[in-house]
This record gives structure tokens, sequence and C-alpha cells, in this order.
């Protein structure tokens, strides 16, 4: 039977469906402004964007004086904080010093990541690695633990798993896929949208299918997550759009980094390492409850394929 989709709409999310409630760190506060970012209004965007730009500023201004540096409103300053996981105005506050601190006890200073055609080698390599390292960074701070929980939960007592993914996603999919059944698990990765389709329809309780989209909105991934659902598998999305489509059918949501995009880091790439961060997570909380039968199938498929890297 149908699960009532309004109810997913109705929970309050502070990056995630069925967010823990607790208000963001400070250290999260940026990821949840690049995340959440191009999902905003242009409104609250500048709000999120002066938050971000100088917490230490910002911390010492009143709901008036922030809506007034912004050219907004009140009431957009505290849906904004209310958007970015803060129960009110007064703990977004606390959070900008918080962060303020952090940023002032020594951290080195942004650098640039945008990359240029005439860029050297030597600059692309640091650019990219840098900017590798905040996605990983972002992501790992927006993570709902309690939705990874559960996910991983889910997959570990799954009948069979089912993961959707097209494009650069779709490669996500396939590492996740390759990675349960390491352990001994059943799982199929699905680019084909036609085949996704009709094997969701297989899927029932007890069954876990898994989305995999960093738009949020990607049809050939969204249509066999919804298949599933209504056949009352567990669903997961993996997403950098908490608000996007997908999660309309998403039981839990896991949100990776937005990271910014350049002409040459499309998101293709810029996705993809938040995706595999969210991926590793998932499995190693798996291999960690079920490490009795895990660690034998690891070391069982390493015994099989050993002779082929013999020199």
């Amino acid at each position: 039977m149908t699960r009532d989709v309004k109810e997913i709409f109705a929970r309050e999310r502070s990056g995630s469906s069925g967010a823990s409630g607790a208000p963001p760190a400070p250290a999260a506060l940026a990821a949840k402004v690049r995340t959440l970012g191009p999902s905003m209004t242009r409104s609250m965007q500048r709000v999120a964007e002066a938050v971000a730009g100088d917490p230490a500023g910002c911390a010492a201004l009143t709901v008036t004086g922030l809506a007034e540096l912004t050219g907004t409103s009140e009431a957009t300053v505290v849906r904004t904080a209310r958007l970015l996981g803060y129960p009110g105005y007064r703990d977004l506050r606390l959070a900008l010093a918080g962060l303020a601190a952090q940023q002032q006890s020594g951290r080195a200073p942004a650098i640039t990541t945008d990359i240029a055609v005439d860029d050297p080698i030597a600059d692309v390599v640091a650019k990219l690695a840098y900017d590798e390292q905040q996605t990983l960074a972002d992501t790992a701070a927006g993570l709902d633990t309690v939705q990874l929980g559960a996910a991983v939960a889910a997959l570990t007592t799954a009948r069979r798993t089912d993961v959707y993914g097209v494009g650069a996603s779709g490669l996500v999919a396939q590492d996740l896929t390759q990675k349960l059944l390491r352990i001994g698990l059943i799982a199929h990765a699905h680019s084909d949208p036609h085949l996704a389709v009709t094997n969701a329809v297989q899927l029932r309780a007890g069954d876990v299918a898994v989305a995999v989209t960093h738009s949020g909105s990607t049809g050939d991934v969204i249509e066999p997550l919804r298949v599933a659902f209504e056949r009352g598998a567990t669903t997961v999305a993996i997403t950098g759009r908490p608000d996007g489509p997908v999660t309309q059918y998403a039981d839990h949501v896991l949100t990776t980094s937005t990271a910014r995009e350049s002409e040459l880091r499309p998101a293709a790439m810029s996705s993809r390492t938040g995706q595999l961060l969210v991926v590793d997570c998932l499995f190693v909380g798996v291999a960690q409850r079920t490490y009795e039968t895990a660690a034998p199938a690891l070391s069982a498929s390493y015994e099989a394929l050993a002779h082929r890297h013999r020199s």
C-alpha cells in the first residue's frame, strides 16, 4: 500500500529527512549554506551569504540589523535561520559566534578554486585537492548521522538492495553495489531506466532501494525509487538537494555537499566526491554490523582475485 507522501513533505528537515532536531554545529554552517543556497529565494540567499561570509560581523547584529544589512525583512532572516536548521535567530547568532571563534583560532585562509584554461598543472592539482577536501569536509559536517544509521540498519537486514543512478551518479551506484556484494549481500546497480523500473516492481517490504542523484530531480532515478517506495521497500536518497523531488519518495535522505562548479569542473566532478564518501560510510556501517559474515566474505573475495595480481 502506498505510504503517505504528504507525511514526508511535512517533516522538518535541517539538511535531511527526519532530522534529529539538534541545530547544526558551527562548523556545519558554511556547508549548509552551500548545500541549501541554490534552493533558497534570492532574499534568503542574501542572508545566507552574509552570515557565511562574515560570521563575526553578523553575530553582532540583531535580527533587525541583519535584515537591514541584507536588504530583506526580519521574517526573511528568521525563515533563513530555520531553513539552515536553527530554531530561531538567537540560535543562529550563537552558531555564528562559534564559527567566528574557530576561524580566528588559526584556520588557513581560503584559496580560490576557479581553474583557468592556462593554469599550470601544479596549480590545477592544488586547486582540485583543496576543492575535494572542502567537499569532503562539507559533506561530513552536513551528514545527518541519525538518517545514516537508519539507512545502514535497513541495508544490513535487506533481502536485496537496488541502487539507481545515471551518468556520474551511475558510477557511484555501481561502487556501492560492488562493496555490498563483496561482503555477501545481494545488490544490483541500475543505470538503464527501463530495467530500473522493471526491477523496482519486484521489490517489497524488507528490500531497500537507493537513489543517487546530485540534482535530486533526475527523472530516470526518481521513477524507479517511486515504484520501490509504493511497493513497500525502504528507500534512501543520496542527493545534494535535500528539498529536491527525489526526497518525496525517500524514507531516509543523505545530503552531500553542493560544491561550487566551474567551466572546467562541472557538477559530475564536484558531486562525485561527496557521494563516494556517503557510500563509504554506508558500507563501513553495514560491514561493522555484519562483521562475522562480512570479514570472511571479504577475505574470500580477496583470495579469489589474488592470483590476478601476482606478477
